[in-house]
């Protein structure tokens, strides 16, 4: 496992993870860091997924410098696996779709690109404002648990422990994967899913999430971006029409992986 020690950082900077191939999401993202004059850019990994434009907003996350860590995905394709490693169970509806956009993914990547990413870390670390932080992709044990608001907290727990083993003490974590942004207090330490910006967060809205950190503190923000044109984007390149009309709609195609209290009939 590589593990990568950025140091003292100072603020403001933005956290998101989940680009998904979303090249109009990504663009947003960076501008919208531009505007703000964030000094630190970091992403919780799956640049790659679901959307049309792979290589291109892996070259965009490159040229802005972009501190970011392997998820499954970007695991996946720098060992050219045979599929995304995302943990969905055999034959659901996302395992099923998986299987298409990963396919069109493969075709895409360059060699180039899947070296960068294999050469990304598997987790950062970073020092803010007397605060220590690692950020994740999903989970600390393995990386692509799904981790959502619901979860018990000592499942949180467990995944600080095994971090604390690793790195010694901690204030926070940051992570992504699951696709919606929250953050916990567990035993003192701050467990912040950053959110993802190439897919809407299952409530409706097709603005996605991502989180700006400064002075020790996290706000969730939504982020608007052109997601008509990313949705004819995927149009354009054949992709399966569900998460292209996630993007439009603001709700996925699938709830397979939500647990029950944030499937829509409970939102």
């Amino acid at each position: 496992m590589i593990i990568q020690d950025l140091g003292q950082l100072e603020g403001p900077f933005v956290l998101f993870g989940g680009c998904y191939s979303n090249l109009q999401a990504t663009q947003a993202i960076l501008r919208l860091a531009d505007d703000m004059c964030a000094q630190t850019l970091i992403h919780t990994g799956d640049a790659i997924a679901y959307c049309a434009d792979p290589t291109p907003v892996v070259q965009c996350l490159m040229d802005a410098k972009v501190r970011a860590i392997k998820g499954n995905c970007e695991i996946q394709l720098s060992e050219n696996a045979p599929d995304c490693g995302c943990g969905f169970q055999d034959g659901t509806a996302c395992d099923i779709l998986s299987v298409q956009w990963y396919a069109f993914a493969q075709t895409q990547v360059t060699p180039h690109h899947r070296k960068v990413m294999a050469d990304w870390p598997d987790w950062i670390i970073f020092t803010h404002s007397g605060k220590r932080y690692c950020v994740i992709h999903g989970g600390a044990r393995a990386v692509a648990t799904f981790i959502f608001s619901t979860a018990q907290d000592s499942v949180l727990q467990a995944e600080i422990d095994h971090i604390i083993r690793h790195i010694g003490a901690c204030d926070a974590i940051v992570c992504g994967h699951s696709g919606i942004a929250f953050t916990r207090s567990i035993g003192g330490v701050e467990w912040i899913n950053a959110g993802v910006i190439g897919m809407p967060p299952h409530d409706g809205d097709p603005r996605t999430q991502y989180c700006v950190l400064d002075n020790g503190h996290v706000e969730v923000r939504r982020l608007s971006y052109d997601h008509f044109g990313a949705a004819d984007a995927m149009t354009d390149a054949g992709l399966p029409t569900g998460y292209r009309d996630a993007l439009l709609t603001g709700y996925w195609p699938s709830e397979d992986v939500l647990p029950h209290q944030l499937r829509r009939d409970n939102g």
